[in-house]
């Protein structure tokens, strides 16, 4: 294959260099475009086709369901590493040596304390505001008591940024859900692994000692790990264009939590319980609900099943199929959201309409499972999302700076109205 491509528009043709990644992936490089062809530019919405970077952290091969976080099987990582180790790959290049991880969580632990003026800020909100808005705003506000902004050249400050953000986010997350419930505001404890801590400032009880459930930390590690990232997708890419400006890590990541929001995005686990929930309420019949799904003329859209980019089985969904087996086992929940969830799930992975069109339930539809039957509230699924994100988030943003990216800009093809005459407030 030529290393070159070949433009024609109308008798003029233009050559444009191809670039190859180390997966063989193959893109056109038309950052000269406009100035070789005099301000012609290219049109795709939602940038289905267009590369905004060159990456090395995640490759996702959709058609063969291949996700691997610098160069390691999500598989691989999801059975033998915990979620910190996963983090450090992520963002650093390389799993870390026991020295180098013990180092890592050692830092964090010393971090791991919010400052007292963010409660008052958690304090403004109310109990029924959405956590998602909640947690947005308090990263954000980290900002104002870490006003120095991190000199990208220097190793040991992005250290230090980094550190914090991964000790201090986890105590937000908490809290958010805490003040939702009305709980107190808590911490976790140095003894305890970084996700044993998560669970243990979600759910200690006041007047209880919380014990720890295994088969639950397990879960909830490998739910992280699976989330941790996604290659460019709407909120890392957001993380990226924000960061692109040299908005500071934390003011960056708020707004990936802010793109996250959307049920189309990181929402999507959060839609998948509200449409349970709407079965179970039209009396849980699930072949009806397959039925309307698999009808091009009912509204009614099957939520966590297919997925945009992977089309054959989501590598994630298998792996977490086996936890999610394993907490309802555990548990020995009673739930009838959770038996329609069953239900469904059976009917789609032996119906030959979905087996042929590959519509199997994908790691959203087995996540809201498991925080549902952990008892985390619906409207706290997505938070849990930007957890497991959070190391993803400052990888890609790490990565943009140290490659010194532009600014992010994209353009637009104008149409509008072309030059009008202003008319006077009196003649219109």
């Amino acid at each position: 294959m030529s290393d070159i491509a070949k433009l024609q528009i109308g008798e003029n043709t233009y050559d444009f260099p191809l670039i190859k990644g180390t997966e063989n992936e193959v893109a056109i490089d038309i950052k000269a475009l406009r100035g070789a062809t005099g301000g012609i530019t290219t049109i795709d919405p939602g940038y289905k086709n267009t590369g905004s970077c060159e990456s090395a952290i995640t490759f996702l091969n959709g058609e063969e369901g291949v996700l691997r976080y610098r160069g390691y099987a999500i598989e691989d990582l999801a059975e033998k590493a915990d979620f910190l180790e996963v983090a450090y790959a992520l963002i650093f290049g390389d799993l870390p040596t026991k020295e180098q991880l013990d180092k890592f969580h050692d830092d964090i632990k010393e971090e791991s304390v919010v400052d007292e003026e963010i409660k008052k800020i958690l304090d403004a909100f109310p109990k029924n505001a959405h956590p998602m808005g909640v947690l947005s705003s308090l990263t954000s506000a980290l900002t104002a008591f870490n006003p120095t902004s991190v000199n990208v050249d220097s190793e040991e400050e992005m250290y230090n940024a980094i550190v914090k953000i991964l000790a201090k986010f986890p105590v937000l997350v908490a809290w958010t859900m805490r003040k939702k419930k009305g709980l107190p505001l808590n911490y976790g404890s140095n003894s305890l692994g970084y996700v044993e801590n998560v669970l243990k400032m979600m759910f200690e009880k006041p007047n209880s000692e919380y014990k720890q459930n295994p088969i639950l930390v397990n879960a909830l590690d490998k739910l992280l790990i699976l989330h941790a990232d996604h290659e460019q997708n709407c909120s890392t890419s957001t993380v990226r264009i924000v960061g692109s400006s040299h908005a500071g890590l934390f003011a960056s990541l708020a707004a990936g939590i802010s793109a996250l929001w959307g049920p189309l995005h990181g929402g999507a686990n959060q839609a998948v319980l509200e449409m349970l929930e709407g079965i179970k309420e039209d009396g849980g019949d699930t072949k009806k609900y397959m039925a309307k799904a698999k009808d091009k003329q009912d509204a009614f859209r099957l939520m966590g099943f297919g997925h945009r980019v992977y089309k054959n089985f989501d590598p994630r969904a298998k792996i977490i199929k086996v936890a999610a087996d394993e907490v309802l086992a555990d548990l020995g929940v009673e739930d009838p959201i959770l038996d329609v969830a069953k239900g469904l799930e059976k009917e789609a992975l032996n119906d030959e309409y979905f087996v042929k069109r590959k519509l199997y339930p994908n790691v959203d539809f087995y996540s809201g499972i498991i925080y549902r039957a952990m008892g985390i509230p619906v409207e706290m699924f997505t938070v849990m999302f930007a957890l497991g994100r959070l190391p993803g988030w400052i990888a890609q943003w790490r990565e943009m700076r140290l490659r010194k990216e532009p600014i992010g800009r994209p353009r637009q093809v104008y149409i509008g109205e072309n030059h009008r005459e202003f008319t006077d407030i009196n003649k219109r």
